[in-house]
C-alpha cells in the first residue's frame, strides 16, 4: 500500500498517539503535517525528523483546537487534506458534582468541536479530489463509560456519533469516515506517570501496570503508537475501502467484557 502524494492532517500530534500515527503514514508515503497548540522549535524539528526519515514532505501548523477558527484554519495552512486525523484531546477526572465548568467545555471544545470543524474544512477539498479518509482517535470510553470522566466520556461518545453521520453523508462517494478506539496506550505521558504510581501503591512496575494501569485492559499488556498508526494506515487502504462508519477497538479486549 502507498499513500505517496497524500496528505495526512493530524491533530494533537507533536507527541504520543498523534505522532505515532504520522510516523506511521509516512512510512507509506503519506506527506504529513503536526500540530499542536505549541509552536517550539522541538515542534518544527520532529516535522524536519519526519520529512528526512522518511521522504516525504513535512510541516508543523501551530493551531489550538479550543478554538474552531483554529482548527478551520489548520486544513487551510495544511495546503490540501487528503487523510484527516482527528486526535487531539485533553482530560479531567473528577465527579459529576465537582467537576469544574471550565474544564467540562476545555474537553468538549478540544476533544469533540475540533473534530467536527476540522471534518467540515477538510471534506469539501476531498470531494473534489474524489478520495478522502476521515479517521478519529476516540476511545474505548467512545463505547463503555467509568465514573469521574463524564466530559471525556461524553465527547468520546460524541465523535462515535459524528462519525457514522459523516460515514453516512459520503456514503456513495470514495470517502470513508471511521473511528479507531484505543484502550491504554503506552505514551510518553502514560510512561512518566509509572514510576509515580510505583511509589504511591508501594508495588513494582510489573504489578502497577497489569493491576492499577491494565485493570480493565484484558490482554494486560498496553496496545503501542506503532499499533494503532497501523490501524490508520490499513483505514486508508483499498483493502478498507467499505469500511466506513464503525469503529475499530485497540483495546486489548476491554469492550469485549
Amino acid at each position: 500500500m502507498s499513500l505517496k502524494g497524500k496528505t495526512a492532517v493530524i491533530t494533537g500530534s507533536n507527541s504520543g498517539i498523534g505522532l505515532g500515527v504520522a510516523r506511521e503514514l509516512a512510512k507509506h508515503g503519506a506527506n504529513v503535517v503536526l500540530n499542536s497548540f505549541t509552536d517550539t522549535d522541538e515542534d518544527h524539528a520532529l516535522a524536519a525528523e519526519i520529512a528526512e526519515n522518511f521522504g516525504v514532505d513535512a510541516k508543523y501548523v501551530s493551531a489550538d483546537m479550543s478554538k474552531g477558527e483554529d482548527c478551520r484554519r489548520l486544513i487551510v495552512e495544511a495546503g490540501g487534506c487528503d487523510v484527516l486525523i482527528n486526535n487531539a484531546g485533553i482530560q479531567h477526572v473528577a465527579g459529576i458534582q465537582e467537576f469544574p465548568t471550565e474544564k467540562w467545555d476545555a474537553i468538549i471544545a478540544i476533544n469533540l468541536s475540533s473534530a467536527f470543524h476540522t471534518t467540515a474544512a477538510a471534506i469539501t477539498g476531498m470531494r473534489e479530489k474524489g478520495w478522502g479518509r476521515v479517521i478519529n482517535i476516540a476511545s474505548a470510553h467512545g463505547l463503555t463509560a467509568s465514573p469521574y470522566k463524564s466530559a471525556y466520556v461524553a465527547a468520546k461518545h460524541g465523535i462515535v456519533g459524528m462519525t457514522k453521520v459523516v460515514a453516512l453523508e459520503t456514503a456513495q462517494e470514495p470517502i470513508t469516515a471511521n473511528a479507531i478506539c484505543p484502550g491504554y496506550v503506552l505514551t510518553p505521558l502514560v510512561e512518566k506517570q509509572i514510576p509515580e504510581t510505583m511509589k504511591e501503591y508501594g508495588m513494582d512496575r510489573e504489578t502497577v501496570v497489569k493491576e492499577v494501569l491494565l485493570e480493565r485492559q484484558p490482554s494486560k499488556e498496553f496496545a503501542t503508537t506503532e499499533q494503532l498508526g497501523g490501524t490508520a494506515a490499513f483505514l486508508c487502504s483499498d483493502a478498507a475501502a467499505q469500511i466506513t462508519g464503525t469503529t475499530i477497538s485497540v483495546d486489548g479486549g476491554w469492550t469485549a467484557l
